[in-house]
């Protein structure tokens, strides 16, 4: 009682006035310090770009960093060898499915069995993969990246945004599209897609915010493509593309119609031994010298019938042909015009490849931080079988005007016919 008494005769004899200031300036000074606590907190980037010799972060520095990144990492990160790869197979030929999924029990082994790995994939392009591996149909590939990997490169899709593909690689199957596809994405400002995603002929109706959300993510200035070798021959790819985006450019790989066939036979065969020969299903007639063109391993190769098709929505200028058998004997040269068609700096070049005499096509060199340089794997590059001579005439008989046909719309002479005369 007597502490209250005394602090009530004390606020009597202190004026009001007095008493508010007081508390008035208390509550100036705690708030004063309260805001140079916050401006040392805000001059944090300013010391740090002290330290970066005064250096402004900003947005647009930000992502010029990454890009630099990019252009320091992704070139080496194609050929990291705790890649893996799981690769699921199904042709049809005549009536004979194959169907084979590749599963390694181990990385060692399917090290030994890969192919070239470019610029680490999308988390998404696991589901699109899984996807085709259900619809039981073509040849699916898909890869993922262990943690040392994605440490290092994989901060593209934290940053980026998915896109629809600026550039498609619509053909043709057995040409060189994967080794054409994994040359690209060496390159930084190329982003691919590693499976087929097989939207614009089998997966139409699930929209293209379906399709967009497969892509990986891109930083401004990178190019966003996916490959589909089955969309060449879809009358219905052509329309659809177009209303997704008119101004998407397109790459074909072309090669000689008799070598892509057998290629094509090749690999049914090493799936499935006891399917017919290629004579017997390339003609409907031997004796007469009737040729099957309803075998797909041959309608394929009839390359200004499916051209006709696109050619009604996209600009030849639109569209790049790559030459299957340049792309074998000089790649870089091959690579250097597709990067001018995509409107990129040529990254990817001569260096980047040597040949292998074992494959028979050119392999992506080892950079210096890996043990071994990486080859396509041995699902490409099989011997062919034995093919009978007259059936060989006769099939590049049978090619040459449609051959012809197809030099006058593209303006270029693929000179298929000296392989004939060889």
């Amino acid at each position: 009682m007597a502490f209250w008494s005394s602090t009530s005769a004390f606020t009597s004899k202190v004026p009001r006035k007095i008493l508010f200031m007081f508390t008035l300036s208390l509550s100036v000074t705690y708030l004063f310090y309260s805001l140079m606590s916050c401006y040392n907190s805000l001059q944090f980037p300013l010391q740090e770009n002290h330290v970066y010799q005064a250096r402004v972060v900003t947005e647009e520095t930000t992502s010029v960093a990454f890009r630099e990144k990019l252009y320091s990492t992704t070139a080496h990160a194609y050929i990291d060898e705790d890649l893996i790869y799981k690769t699921s197979t199904v042709q049809t030929v005549t009536g004979y499915v194959v169907s084979t999924i590749d599963h390694s029990e181990d990385a060692e082994s399917k090290r030994r069995e890969t192919e070239w790995v470019g610029t680490p994939l999308a988390h998404t392009e696991m589901i699109a993969g899984g996807l085709n591996a259900v619809s039981g149909r073509e040849h699916q590939e898909s890869s993922t990246i262990d943690d040392d990997l994605s440490r290092r490169v994989n901060c593209t899709p934290d940053y980026g945004v998915k896109k629809l593909p600026q550039a498609i690689i619509i053909g043709v199957k057995k040409g060189g599209t994967r080794a054409l596809l994994e040359a690209l994405r060496v390159h930084p400002d190329v982003r691919a897609v590693g499976v087929e995603p097989h939207f614009f002929d089998r997966n139409y109706e699930k929209g293209l915010d379906w399709y967009r959300d497969l892509m990986p993510s891109t930083l401004e200035g990178q190019i966003t493509m996916e490959k589909t070798p089955s969309y060449f021959v879809t009358n219905s790819a052509p329309k659809r593309i177009h209303s997704m985006a008119k101004d998407t450019k397109l790459i074909i790989v072309v090669r000689n119609p008799v070598t892509r066939a057998i290629s094509d036979y090749t690999q049914t065969l090493s799936k499935r031994p006891e399917i017919p020969t290629f004579e017997v299903l390339a003609f409907k007639n031997r004796t007469l010298g009737l040729i099957d063109a309803s075998w797909s391993a041959l309608r394929i190769g009839i390359y200004a019938l499916h051209l006709e098709s696109w050619m009604q929505y996209f600009p030849l200028s639109q569209i790049h042909f790559v030459s299957g058998e340049r792309l074998i004997v000089d790649p870089g040269g091959e690579l250097a015009k597709v990067q001018d068609f995509l409107g990129l700096k040529r990254i990817v070049t001569d260096k980047h490849f040597y040949f292998n005499k074992t494959k028979g096509f050119p392999c992506l060199k080892k950079p210096e931080d890996s043990s071994a340089p990486r080859c396509l794997g041995k699902s490409k590059g099989r011997t062919h079988p034995k093919i009978d001579s007259d059936v060989i005439y006769r099939l590049h008989k049978f090619y040459k005007p449609f051959n012809m046909m197809f030099y006058q719309m593209t303006g270029q002479n693929f000179q298929w016919e000296q392989e004939e005369r060889q």
